[in-house]
């Protein structure tokens, strides 16, 4: 049988990178049975018989939130064979009190004390045999960045298992009197080991305990509280609180020489973070780095290279393939599909590629310098004002990669309503499928404009914020944010070996998802708008495709973009993959072909600028792909209510975009229309909703008499 090591510490701990260098890329990634908090497992490197659990980034094991149950419950329940606990080194005091929990749960520990390399270099100095005394159980040094002292680490763990589990942890004499009198209550009832953990979070009142030890045990230690705070002053749960912070206090300060250490006062990130977390300069500076990211990625460096490439597979790669497949012999049909269909659809998304790579490149350094935990931090001031907390916002912050594990990492919000609102509306904002869209329309209607591509984003937020308004105003969802507490780390200089890492892998999933969903889409739209019902070669305009398009394509008329089928059609493939946007304007515009003029030069050329504008914005804000639909149906619990998240993100896709269009083309002269009606409806209802304090009661009321 499997030796089991769990993997425990506070999120920023770097427990993630001692994951992967205790398993390497022996991983499996699931859900915890029975909750939807991701499980990470792996295979301990060198050892087949022994499974790294890695639990979930938590401060404490007082089970407020999903991944402190789940931690609580694998640590008491589950009984690993031992325990790793990373725990930062710079930030001793905080990280030792989930140390304290675990070694109180009585089972074999070791301590990895990681970031060793910043701490020596600051000039600190710790005792490690001072420290692994007053702890009762091991200490290793590490830096998991570097490697350091992981080797050490895992035999460390592999020593424990099996051994007895000590416990030198020792509060004030008269907590201790109150612990001994509880563990007397519950012996017998819990298991001997946990005794001590369940006596302190008996102290502390966890209702959550209460079934655990039954009414007449509960009853017995009320007595024991009751006295405490009698005698204390002061209720339980602060007492142990105080006392085990009153413990670390004496712990580090045994063990711990900050004498030689160099910081004094302000650290170069506190200073940095006075500027960019500013609760005046924040959100500027936040808006000034998204527009350097788009500048850069769109109008200049990334842009250079996607015209490059563009240039070579219209101007050299898709006429080299026709004339070689035509002198081949290759049937007429067959060359139409290959070069118009596969190379021209595909292509059309894989010549966004370098604008991609650089996006992803800045994303990926402004993660690993520390920046982006800091937008949580900025924005949470500003979306608590409108029922949701920085939490939120972490999942925005995901699903600007990808919509799906954007969705998925609402499990993580403690808040039932706040986690079920942000998984309806984490998809407002462009992942990266998306970006081909927004380059093509920058590109083709804005001469490349970054401001475009910000506009997409902070129309996004605006859309999350707005939703959370109104989402909050029924029955169900309504609830207060949840409390929101981030640690921020240090600024550091990225590693370039994970830099690099990371943005392959991005950029390998956007060419991996060109090559398998759009190659099928653009197959089938290529196939659909070549042949008509009978299924008789003929030109786009009278093919199948161009039929569906036309029945439908009067719903957009609207929005700017009902005119031409061809944008129709586009948005319904989008609705399969984003990136299907792209594709299908790229086989239906035939950029690259003979006589064709390219394919930003046909998208400008049909929709003017304030169509293109509210296709791209309706493309963005309504339904996300089928893989993300589905994440939702996984987050909501089922079919029926990610079919209403659907039917409100299509709805107010087609609000904004409508209300868009007409304001743009008004602005730009272009007069008042017959659509400017429903577009004052439209902002008549959003207002609405915004403004009433219970627009959803005569509903309500009508579905209950009904």
């Amino acid at each position: 049988m499997a030796v089991r090591i769990a993997l425990a510490g506070n999120p920023n701990s770097g427990k993630t990178t001692m994951f992967n260098r205790l398993t390497g890329g022996s991983q499996r990634v699931g859900n915890w049975p029975g909750v939807t908090v991701e499980r990470k497992e792996g295979r301990l490197r060198g050892e087949e018989d022994a499974v790294i659990v890695d639990l979930p980034g938590i401060y404490s094991l007082s089970p407020y939130s999903p991944e402190e149950v789940v931690s609580r419950d694998f640590l008491l329940k589950d009984r690993p064979d031992a325990v790793i606990n990373i725990v930062d080194a710079s930030n001793l005091e905080r990280n030792l009190y989930l140390t304290t929990q675990i070694v109180e749960a009585g089972i074999p520990t070791v301590i990895a004390l990681n970031k060793m390399d910043a701490v020596a270099k600051e000039g600190t100095r710790i005792d490690l045999g001072k420290l692994s005394k007053a702890i009762g159980c091991p200490v290793v040094e590490t830096a998991a960045l570097k490697g350091d002292g992981v080797d050490d680490l895992a035999r460390a763990a592999l020593a424990a298992v099996g051994t007895e589990a000590g416990n030198a942890l020792r509060y004030s004499k008269e907590l201790e009197g109150h612990v001994s009198a509880v563990e007397g209550v519950i012996r017998g009832v819990v298991p001997a080991e946990a005794e001590r953990w369940h006596a302190l979070k008996l102290l502390e009142r966890d209702e959550r305990l209460r079934g655990d030890v039954g009414e007449g045990v509960w009853g017995r230690v009320e007595a024991v509280v009751s006295a405490m705070e009698a005698r204390k002053g002061d209720d339980a749960d602060s007492i142990v609180a105080e006392e085990r912070y009153s413990l670390i206090g004496r712990i580090v300060g045994e063990s711990v020489d900050r004498s030689g250490s160099t910081r004094r006062g302000e650290t170069v990130s506190d200073r940095i973070d006075r500027v960019v977390t500013g609760r005046w300069l924040g959100v500027p500076v936040f808006a000034a780095v998204m527009f350097a990211i788009y500048f850069i990625a769109i109008e200049t460096v990334g842009s250079w290279g996607t015209d490059a490439l563009n240039g070579y597979i219209g101007g050299t790669v898709m006429p080299a393939a026709e004339g070689w497949l035509t002198d081949a012999g290759v049937a007429e049909w067959l060359v139409g599909l290959i070069v118009n269909g596969i190379i021209g659809g595909v292509g059309a998304v894989v010549g966004f590629l370098p604008q991609m790579a650089v996006l992803f490149l800045i994303l990926v350094l402004l993660e690993e310098c520390g920046y982006m935990s800091r937008v949580a931090f900025v924005m949470d001031h500003l979306f608590r004002r409108f029922g949701l907390s920085g939490k939120s916002l972490i999942s925005v912050l995901v699903g600007m990669g990808c919509g799906v594990p954007g969705i998925l990492s609402t499990r993580a919000i403690q808040g039932e309503a706040e986690r079920r609102i942000t998984a309806m509306t984490v998809t407002f904002m462009p992942c990266s499928a998306k970006l081909p869209a927004v380059a093509l329309i920058a590109g083709a209607l804005f001469g490349r404009s970054a401001l475009v591509a910000i506009s997409v984003y902070f129309i996004g937020i605006l859309c999350i914020l707005m939703s959370g308004v109104i989402m909050k105003k029924w029955g169900s969802l309504a609830a207060p944010p949840s409390h929101f507490i981030m640690e921020l780390p240090p600024y550091h200089v990225p590693q370039a070996v994970s830099v690099a890492r990371s943005t392959l892998e991005r950029a390998w999933a956007f060419v991996r998802n060109a090559g398998t969903f759009v190659l099928l889409a653009c197959v089938a739209v290529w196939f659909l708008s070549s042949y008509d019902w009978g299924l008789n070669s003929v030109g786009a305009a009278d093919s199948m495709l161009a039929g569906i398009g036309n029945s439908l394509s009067w719903v957009f008329v609207p929005l700017g973009f009902g005119d031409d089928w061809e944008f129709t059609m586009a948005t319904l493939t989008g609705l399969l993959a984003k990136e299907n946007l792209v594709g299908t304007l790229g086989v239906l515009f035939d950029p690259g072909g003979a006589g064709g003029e390219g394919l930003w030069g046909a998208v400008g050329g049909a929709l003017t600028p304030a169509g293109g504008y509210a296709f791209l914005l309706f493309n963005m804000i309504c339904a996300p792909c089928v893989a993300a639909v589905a994440a939702m149906r996984h987050e909501l619990g089922s079919w029926k209510g990610a079919a209403k998240a659907v039917a409100y993100q299509c709805s107010l896709a087609y609000a904004v975009a409508l209300v868009a269009y007409q304001a743009v083309t008004l602005l730009s002269g272009g007069g008042l229309g017959w659509g400017i009606v429903p577009a004052a409806a439209a902002l008549a209802v959003l207002a609405y909703l915004l403004a009433a304090r219970d627009p959803f009661g005569p509903f309500r009321r009508s579905a209950r008499d009904g």
